[in-house]
């Protein structure tokens, strides 16, 4: 009984402290806009999602056509799914001011690509969180769909955008492969489409021991002219031999 009531009270070692200085809260900053180039104005917490009102910092008053300063004419807002905070639904409703140009008479808008691609539904970092969370984390789209508040043929095609051009279209990630295997997988369980896709893998890892095998990519279809295509696509790839 001793023993037990020692390890009860023995004191609760403190909580590290943090080693660089605190700094004044800043929602911007905490979520990560200010690197988007937006900044809060207004907020709405909802029982089941977050809404952050935003506007662009940079003024973007000038004419891209004569160099000229424009006149303020009135604000659109654009609808951004942004990273979930708490696994709930965070919105950017971005308000962007469109201007004229007495000079020219031509109209534009304040830029915002470096929060979002054009016509885009989610912001930058969404799509890169949408991307860790299918790669890295293994979610499933629905799932991600479900985290940004939209809806499903959305959060899937901004991913397949997204691992074509950082994955896909990288031209490293098969430095070091000499071992590929090629097989055929039933994706698609309906009338329509094809069906089959082929799967190359990285097999240098299990040939050297090094660690597991790795997934190169999958394409439509299971000819052997596919496999063809794909080869001269990516890489000087020379078959020497089958199993």
């Amino acid at each position: 009984m001793e023993v037990l009531y020692a390890v009860i009270a023995k004191p609760k070692a403190r909580m590290s402290q943090p080693t660089s200085p605190l700094s004044t809260p800043c929602l911007d900053e905490f979520c990560r806009l200010d690197r988007l180039g937006l900044t809060v104005v207004g907020q709405q917490v909802a029982p089941d999602h977050t809404v952050l009102v935003c506007h662009v910092v940079a003024p973007g008053d000038v004419c891209p056509a004569c160099g000229q300063r424009g006149t303020a004419r009135d604000m659109v807002t654009r609808r951004l799914a942004h990273v979930p905070f708490g696994w709930w639904p965070t919105i950017l409703h971005v308000r962007v001011r469109r201007y004229r140009c007495s000079q020219c008479r031509k109209v534009w808008r304040q830029d915002l690509r470096p929060a979002a691609s054009a016509r885009a539904k989610l912001s930058r970092d969404a799509v890169t969180w949408a991307l860790r969370a299918l790669v890295i984390d293994r979610m499933s789209v629905a799932r991600i769909a479900q985290a940004l508040g939209v809806a499903w043929n959305t959060a899937n095609k901004a991913v397949l955008a997204a691992g074509r051009q950082l994955l896909i279209a990288d031209p490293a990630r098969l430095g070091g492969v000499e071992v590929i295997g090629v097989d055929e997988h039933v994706w698609r369980h309906t009338r329509h489409g094809e069906r089959y896709v082929t799967v190359i893998i990285d097999l240098t890892p299990i040939r050297d021991h090094t660690g597991p095998a790795r997934l190169l990519d999958m394409v439509e279809g299971r000819s052997k002219k596919v496999f063809k295509a794909w080869c001269r696509r990516t890489t000087s790839c020379v078959v020497v031999g089958t199993t």
